[in-house]
């Protein structure tokens, strides 16, 4: 495909935020622990940590809400921020084997339409008895072709840098609230359930980093109910409220969900664990994780959301089915050398055969190029060996080769991972392996964890460094103002895609516009 470089654009108008997202937080004392914060009429059951929505297709999308009791979940949505038109559904009950978190999949929505929602519950103990609503809103994919766009990155809370009221909480998600995305794409590390906070952290110019605590964050997550604080730690912040409120998240999972580099069958030796078992953690950290985000009550991590005749994203799970973490230069494919696994390289090599979207975005939650090292192991796809591929690259191989030989056009790979944001060209004529099509890859993040890289990049698939900003020095710290995202607008009328890479304040780093391939 072709691409012409573009000047920074001016940020769009600031979208008005709607209603009241549950406010969570009061700030006093030292340290500084947060206390939930109770809302709404006395005795009634109440929203703790706002509302949600997510996995937002044609016709509808997923919402999510937890409440302080067992208690019934009453969805209302309406075409109006009025909501003088409303359409009532009886959601499922919230109970405490869900951590009193419950979701609602709407169905039979209008496409391309802003769709306004309340959630509210009512008392099991005394019907009739309902608490005061949160509200919130997402558009639905739209049927015909028109704008869209979208913000991803990934890295929440991590390496020692939590929610910081001296800062302003968790403000990069203020700054992509901004963009008005239609949805955001959330690249994995959602949770740092291995990294617990300190109170107070020493910057290298001597000024304090201050966290808000909780009991679930003060230790590594081994509990179910650990692994769930880590995710209600997030939601203390006003920041992530308001846009989840207003913005539908398509969440997928990496490592840091469970712990750092995880693979099944590992057997961890880290002394701050007792369960040392990562299957007995990751299955709790995988039900904690489908708890509190707003998927689809069942099927796997990895899925497509079709989001109108320009756009489908087929978001991947590179840890479920993954061999373990190795040197990474086996010259032949085995349980060993598995990343996608073939039930799920099956899966996505039939769903981008079948796609009739423009652009076919491959949300990835590992690179493809950069060389992430485990010790004296790999962790992601690359080895640092420029040459023939092997390892976990043999199924990345065969993946590109197919998108070449079934002449799939347009696809865009996105991600995050490495803490530092950077856009990628892979190109055949500079590679050691040459069967694909040449393509672009986007990496960005941290959201709101330490800053790192720039990562080595590995030449078997031919990549070019086109633009990168990496930290100054290892995890520097959301201060310093080096957290990134990234967006994606695609045009409407000429299928045009822009991809931008931006900062903490939502300056455009660096962008590109994608000519799609008819």
């Amino acid at each position: 495909m072709a691409q012409r470089d573009s000047r920074p654009r001016a940020g769009i108008t600031r979208r008005r935020f709607l209603g009241a997202a549950a406010g969570l937080i009061l700030i006093s004392g030292s340290p500084v622990w947060a206390r939930p914060r109770r809302v709404g009429a006395p005795g009634r059951p109440h929203v703790t940590h706002g509302v949600q929505s997510g996995d937002v297709g044609l016709r509808g999308g997923v919402v999510w809400a937890r409440a302080d009791r067992p208690a019934r979940m009453i969805v209302e949505v309406s075409p109006t921020e009025s909501f003088r038109r409303v359409r009532r559904y009886r959601g499922p009950v919230a109970t405490p084997q869900t951590d009193l978190t419950a979701r609602l999949e709407l169905r039979g929505l209008p496409p391309g339409e802003e769709v306004f929602y309340r959630i509210s519950f009512e008392d099991e103990e005394r019907p009739g008895r309902v608490g005061e609503p949160a509200y919130g809103r997402f558009r639905t994919a739209p049927d015909r072709r028109r704008g869209v766009s979208l913000v991803w990155g990934g890295d929440t809370a991590g390496q020692g840098w939590g929610i910081n009221p001296d800062f302003g909480g968790m403000r990069i998600y203020e700054t992509m609230l901004r963009e008005e995305p239609d949805f955001f794409v959330h690249s994995g590390d959602n949770i740092y359930a291995d990294n617990p906070l300190e109170e107070r952290v020493v910057l290298p110019d001597g000024t304090l980093w201050r966290n808000v605590l909780t009991e679930e964050k003060a230790k590594v997550a081994e509990t179910l109910d650990e692994f769930r604080g880590n995710y209600k730690y997030n939601l203390l912040d006003e920041n992530l409220l308001r846009f989840n409120a207003a913005v539908p998240t398509f969440a997928q999972w990496d490592d840091h969900e469970v712990t750092n580099n995880w693979y099944p069958g590992e057997v961890l030796e880290d002394p701050r664990y007792t369960v040392k078992d990562v299957d007995v953690l990751a299955a709790r950290a995988r039900r904690a994780f489908r708890e509190y985000l707003p998927l689809r009550r069942r099927g796997e991590i990895y899925r497509k959301v079709s989001y109108g005749p320009s756009l489908e994203i087929f978001f991947l799970d590179l840890r479920t089915y993954r061999g373990p973490n190795t040197t990474n230069d086996q010259p032949v494919r085995s349980e060993t050398t598995e990343l996608f696994g073939e039930r799920q390289l099956r899966w996505l090599k039939r769903a981008l055969k079948t796609s009739r979207a423009t652009w076919k975005v491959i949300a990835s939650d590992l690179p493809v190029g950069l060389v992430v090292p485990d010790g004296a192991a790999f962790e992601a796809i690359a080895n640092a060996r420029p040459g023939t591929p092997l390892g976990r690259e043999l199924e990345v191989a065969d993946l590109l080769s197919f998108i070449k030989r079934e002449r799939i056009r347009n696809t865009v790979w996105l991600t995050a991972d490495v803490h530092y944001t950077a856009a990628h060209y892979y190109d055949p004529s500079r590679a050691a392996f040459r069967d694909f099509d040449p393509f672009w890859e986007f990496v960005s993040g941290p959201l709101h964890a330490g800053t790192f890289g720039p990562n080595e990049l590995d030449a078997t698939f031919g990549p070019r460094v086109v633009f990168q900003r990496a930290a100054d020095y290892p995890n520097q710290p959301p201060s310093d103002g080096l957290q990134f995202y990234g967006h994606a607008a695609i045009d409407g009328d000429t299928g045009v895609m822009t991809v931008s890479l931006k900062d903490l304040y939502g300056e455009t780093l660096y962008s590109v516009e994608l000519e799609p391939a008819r």
